[in-house]
């Protein structure tokens, strides 16, 4: 068990030395993306729609993302 803590802390702290490599500008473009994203997933439809203005608003952002960040987005 306790080679799983470590490694646990290892990855942790490894997530924490990555972001501080990132610009800020990076971490708000993001930081936008996501709280955009769960705007989109909070709606009452069972299945989110996306409407243009939310395309739009998802093109224009995540093409400011880091290239190893746009793989992970619900939307592209």
């Amino acid at each position: 068990m306790s080679a799983r803590l470590i490694y646990l802390l290892f990855c942790r702290i490894a997530s924490w030395l990555v972001l501080l490599g990132r610009s800020s500008a990076a971490k708000d473009v993001e930081l936008l993306v996501l709280r955009h994203e769960v705007a989109v997933l909070r709606r009452v439809n069972p299945k989110p729609r996306l409407d243009w203005a939310d395309r739009a608003l998802f093109a224009a952002l995540i093409r400011l993302l880091p290239k190893h960040l746009r793989a992970h987005r619900l939307f592209t």
